[in-house]
């Protein structure tokens, strides 16, 4: 029986694998930032990834063929940072940087064949400089969460080469589920349609209705990186559609299908961006001709899916 360790396994991407992996016979153990989700009843109640003692005796007493570490510290761009930088950066780089060199650290000392993949994203790239990303892009973080995801990727390179570790990595651009947290700007274009239309509220405002992203479809996105831990060599991989679509056309889609109209509800109100970003499109091609990996889900698709009740399509 495969047996595989998911860090991160609260957050959108870590509950769809967790239950993908289970779901296909193997044995998960499923590492949040307060609690253990396992598939297994003799599963440790709690693991503190920045430990690197008990994460070598996790990685020992596990033995897992794949590691999944896709636990991020999100920082929304209508978020303040308050000014404390220095506090922003420590809980980044801890969970970013740190808990991956302890498991990538603890599978070395292992001298095991265990293979790790890293979710890396696409803000790496920051003011890119070519239109469209590809693996090839020179690295140009400008945000806190960019800078300590780029330091991720080169962690991972390393153990690669110098260590002989199965790494890979997943640069992984914006992609949505019903699991998605409140704060990011396609949750609360949802909840904010629901609620109009069930007459809760009567206005939503947003940041930057022309701001335009790359969206894909979270599950596409969690099979992404099943596909590219089966390579037999590691590298590191663009996650992406390679079409960007505003978030004009998103509220378009979501009151259209609620039988709104958009214009007399939304507000646009660019002075709640505390950081405007630049816009992020990646290229595949290189994913799609190792793995045959394409998206399932149109964007349309994608904004009915997020409509429907949770529980029916994640």
């Amino acid at each position: 029986m495969k047996r595989a360790i998911i860090v991160g396994a609260d957050g959108q991407d870590g509950r769809i694998l967790f239950d993908r992996l289970r779901n296909e016979g193997c044995a998960v153990l499923g590492i949040a930032r307060t609690s253990v989700r396992s598939t297994e009843p003799s599963a440790p109640v709690s693991i503190d990834i920045t430990n690197r003692d008990r994460v070598q005796a996790t990685v020992a007493e596990w033995q897992p063929d794949e590691v999944y570490y896709l636990a991020a510290f999100h920082h929304s761009s209508q978020d303040s940072v308050g000014g404390d930088t220095g506090a922003l950066f420590e809980k980044s780089h801890a969970v970013h940087v740190r808990g991956l060199l302890n498991f990538l650290d603890a599978i070395k000392e292992a001298r095991s064949a265990t293979r790790l993949f890293y979710a890396a994203s696409s803000l790496v790239f920051g003011k890119a400089g070519a239109d469209v990303q590809d693996e090839r892009t020179p690295m140009n973080p400008n945000c806190i969460y960019g800078i300590t995801k780029a330091s991720g990727i080169h962690c991972c390179r390393f153990y690669r080469t110098a260590c002989g570790i199965h790494a890979s990595t997943g640069i992984l651009y914006n992609h949505e589920s019903a699991y998605r947290k409140e704060n990011f700007v396609s949750q609360k274009i949802i909840r904010g349609a629901r609620e109009i239309a069930a007459g809760k509220r009567d206005r939503l405002t947003l940041g930057d209705l022309s701001a335009k992203i790359d969206w894909g479809y979270a599950p596409d996105f969690v099979d992404a990186m099943v596909r590219i831990l089966s390579l037999p060599e590691p590298d590191d991989f663009i996650v992406a559609t390679g079409q960007a679509h505003t978030v004009l056309e998103f509220v378009e889609i979501a009151f259209g299908r609620l039988g709104l109209d958009w214009k007399a509800h939304v507000v646009e109100d660019r002075s709640l961006l505390q950081r405007k970003r630049s816009v992020l499109i990646g290229d595949a091609s290189k994913l799609r001709a190792a793995t045959g990996w394409k998206p399932s889900v149109t964007f349309e698709g994608i904004v009915e899916r997020l409509l429907e009740p949770l529980g029916t399509k994640a």
